[in-house]
This record gives structure tokens, C-alpha cells and sequence, in this order.
């Protein structure tokens, strides 16, 4: 834990996490300041109770001489770090961590983190699922739902803490040790934040970075940079390593044999069975990696393999992935707001063997579309781009496929609901970030849902 009462405190972003970093601080003793580059009008409603809290605020702009004045300074993962206040605090030799780093110090229990480019949130809360089905204590939160911040209250040494942690979160992270950490995949995405793929995989690879040969690493032995992730703990911090395939047998680890997930605990052992593969609910050959990682995971805690069994076969799919919103004459429509990358989209797009109709768009990563050529001319009938990226997107795939600027996403459902044919499917599956429109993914879907529910039958 951290001593912090009448400690200078600063807490920059004031968004969910920052807002709960605040007042947890505050409730420590330590004499904080938000600062936001948001205007006061656009925080209105969190500047009444920072202020009621004892909390000073400095909204419309960051302030260098508020940056200096700190012992700690807290930054909420939608802050870069090469933001030119953070960046002068660091060059100063300022303290600067983020909101999953500072709850870390404080939440009692063992940690279960699950990051990846793609699949965290069906992975973690399945992982949640398993280990509340058996009857241990869990909580889940992080990038999905709660804040790290908010679980610490309810935590102790007997509970389970199972988190969702973004990029991010992990590159500001430096003490952050989880008991069993996950990496489901890691293939390019949010370029525009870490500069290049290798800063984006530095920054995943820091979930591993304090572990010890006590705990344990799960990796994807079908990706080809988690397995250089593999390379990298055994040459530093050493974690047990456990591995997930859904192509191949593992020699420790869970994977598929003749239509059955089959688990082993170390090299040599007998092969367990866990459950057919015929009884996940979920679609795609990625969400059968998914239940790999989660199957891994829940072994590791302990989990009998008849109650992990028993959880998979009653988990459906979590929103905004792959969900299926409702047939309109014959046609199928699926939200995958959560697509927010076009590795995620290739992955929606498999799930389906064609007659799609795509929806891409929304805020670029500096991304290539390009990737999505081969499956757009074998399975997809038709693109509706919207948002920002719309152009970035129609200029590298022109030719490839029939495309319609729809610009808006209640545009493109409406187009595409004329468009398709019984047997289709109309897919949302963006490939971007959604904040050029929306206030984030789970706001995309909530829209694009409420637009195929307001279609006539």
C-alpha cells in the first residue's frame, strides 16, 4: 500500500476511471486536483461532487504549473503518456502511474488479468462465470464495467479478482503482479496511441513483467507474437507457462482433440476432458479460443473440470459481440460494436460463411484495410462505410467490393435492410474506434441496435 494522507495528488482525465481514482484519493487523506482538458460545461455533472469532496478542479486545459506542484500524479488510460504536461512531469522525475497500477497497491485478493487485441471482455467475463459457478468469491472489472478502483472496497484475501487491462493500463503500470495473466492474441491496434506495433506489444508484455515462477502465464500457441511473448518471460521474470490451441495439442495446457477440449496440467500427464466443443453457444472460431484461454484459467484456480463444463455450456454471448439483435424477413442482424480493429472485424467476418452485409467505419487507428480484401470478395455482398474513416476505408478497398457511403450508422442499417435477402446476414463489425460519433463502442451498439429494432416486420 501507498501512504498518501496529505499527499499532493493529481488525477488527470476525468473519465469513469479518473472519477473513481478522485475520490478514492480523497478518501486516503491526499490533497487532490483533477485536471481535464474538457470545459466545465462538458463536466457538469462530475464537478459538483469532486467540489462537495473536497476535490480541485481545472477543467478546459492542463495547466504545467498544476503538473509540477505534485508528489503523485495519476493518469486515466485515455491519457498518452507523451501528453507535453505528462511528459515534462516525467522529464522532472515526477511519480506518474494510472488508475489500474494505484488500485493494484490496495485490492486484497489474488488477481486473474486477461488482455489481447481482441476477446478480453467474452474471456474475462467467462473466466468471472466459471469461478462464481464454483463457488468462489470474484469479482470482475477493470476495462470492462467496474474500475480496478471500485473493487477494492469489497475485496479481501479470499477474493478473486478477475480483470479485464487494456494497453493503456499496462504501460503504466510497474508493481501490477497477476497470480494468472491471459493474453489472447496481439495483432496491430491502436497504432495512433503507441506509435508502432513493437510499443503496442512492450505494452502488453507488461502484464507478465513482475510475475515470478510461482505464478502463472496463458498464451496463445496459434499466435506468432505470443509466442515471442513466451520468449521474453522465460528470459526475465519466469512465470509457469500454459498454452491454448485451437489447431493443435499442446504439451501443457488446453486444447481440442477430436471435437473435445481436453486440458493438460503439466508435461507428460494425461489429458483431461473438459467439455465438447458442439456445447459453446459462442460463434467463431475465435470465441472457441476464448473458452480455451477461460478453460486454462479456471483449471488453474482450481476449478473442477465438470463445473467449468457446466459454466461454458449456459455462457452466451456478452453484448456488443457478436450478438444477435432480431431477424427482419429472413435477414439476420449482429452487433459486433466491439470490433473495434480490423483484426476483430476479420474474426466477425469468419464466423459467417457469406451473404454479409458489412457495416465498417468510425474513428481510424492508423489502420490497414487492406487485411479485410480477401474475405470482403469471398463472403461480404455489400460495405456500408460511416464515420471519419469512411474515405481512408472506400480508397483501399475501391474495386474490391460493392460499397455504399452510407455516413451514418441509422443510414446504413436502413440501407442495408433494403439491400438484403432472405438467408443474408447484416453485420456491424466497424474496424475503428467509435468516438468520432458515439461516446464509446457500447454506445455504437446500443445504437445500432435501437436502428434494426425500429425496422418494420
Amino acid at each position: 500500500m501507498m501512504e498518501l494522507k496529505n499527499k499532493r495528488v493529481l488525477v488527470v482525465g476525468l473519465g469513469r476511471s479518473g472519477l473513481s481514482a478522485a475520490m478514492f484519493l480523497r478518501g486516503l487523506g491526499a490533497r487532490v486536483t483533477v485536471s481535464d482538458t474538457r470545459s466545465a460545461i462538458a463536466l457538469a455533472n462530475e464537478i459538483p461532487a469532486l467540489l462537495d469532496a473536497g476535490i480541485m478542479v481545472e477543467a478546459g486545459g492542463h495547466g504545467l504549473l498544476t503538473f509540477r506542484r505534485q508528489d503523485l500524479i495519476v493518469v486515466s488510460p485515455g491519457v498518452p503518456l507523451d501528453t507535453p504536461e505528462v511528459a515534462q512531469a516525467l522529464g522532472f522525475g515526477l511519480p506518474v502511474i494510472g488508475e489500474l497500477e494505484l488500485a493494484s497497491r490496495f485490492l486484497q485478493g489474488e488477481i486473474l488479468a486477461v488482455t489481447g487485441a481482441n476477446g478480453k471482455t467474452t474471456t474475462t467475463t467467462l473466466i468471472g462465470k466459471i469461478l462464481r459457478d464454483a463457488g468462489r468469491p470474484t469479482q470482475v472489472g477493470g476495462n470492462i464495467g467496474l474500475p480496478v478502483i471500485d473493487l477494492i472496497p469489497q475485496s479481501t484475501p479470499e477474493t478473486l479478482n478477475v480483470l479485464e487491462v487494456s494497453s493503456f493500463q499496462l504501460e503504466t503500470v510497474e508493481q501490477f503482479r497477476p497470480r494468472i495473466a491471459v493474453i489472447l492474441n496481439i495483432t496491430p491496434d491502436h497504432l495512433d496511441r503507441h506509435g508502432s506495433f513493437e510499443n503496442y506489444v512492450a505494452a502488453k508484455e507488461r502484464i507478465f513483467a513482475r510475475q515470478t515462477p510461482d505464478d502463472a502465464l496463458v498464451l496463445n500457441a496459434d499466435d506468432l507474437t505470443t509466442q515471442m511473448c513466451a520468449a521474453h518471460a522465460n528470459a526475465s521474470s519466469k512465470p509457469a507457462i500454459y498454452w491454448f490451441s485451437a489447431s493443435k495439442i499442446v504439451r501443457v495446457g488446453a486444447f481440442v482433440r477430436d471435437g473435445i477440449v481436453l486440458w493438460v496440467p503439466r508435461e507428460g500427464s494425461p489429458a483431461e476432458p473438459i467439455l465438447p466443443v458442439s456445447e459453446i453457444k459462442l460463434k467463431g472460431v475465435h470465441n472457441v479460443e476464448n473458452v480455451l484461454a477461460a478453460v486454462a484459467a479456471g483449471r488453474l484456480a482450481g476449478v473442477p473440470a465438470e463445473s467449468i463444463r457446466a459454466s461454458v455450456a449456459t455462457f452466451n454471448a456478452v453484448e456488443h459481440r457478436l450478438e444477435f439483435v432480431r431477424a427482419v424477413r429472413g435477414v439476420d442482424f449482429y452487433n459486433d460494436s466491439k470490433a473495434t480493429n480490423v483484426d476483430a472485424a476479420l474474426k466477425a467476418l469468419q464466423s459467417f460463411p457469406g451473404n454479409i452485409h458489412l457495416i465498417l467505419g468510425g474513428k481510424d487507428k492508423n489502420s490497414d484495410y487492406t487485411q479485410l480484401a480477401p474475405l470482403l470478395s469471398e463472403r461480404v455482398k455489400t460495405v456500408y462505410t460511416i464515420g471519419s474513416a469512411a474515405e481512408k476505408i472506400e480508397r483501399q478497398l475501391h474495386g474490391m467490393v460493392k460499397m455504399v457511403a452510407a455516413g451514418t450508422l441509422g443510414a446504413a442499417v436502413t440501407q442495408a435492410a433494403k439491400d438484403a435477402t432472405a438467408g443474408d446476414v447484416v453485420l456491424l463489425a466497424p474496424a475503428c474506434s467509435s468516438f468520432d460519433q458515439f461516446e464509446n463502442y457500447e454506445h455504437r451498439g446500443q445504437v445500432f441496435r435501437q436502428c434494426v429494432l425500429d425496422l418494420p416486420a
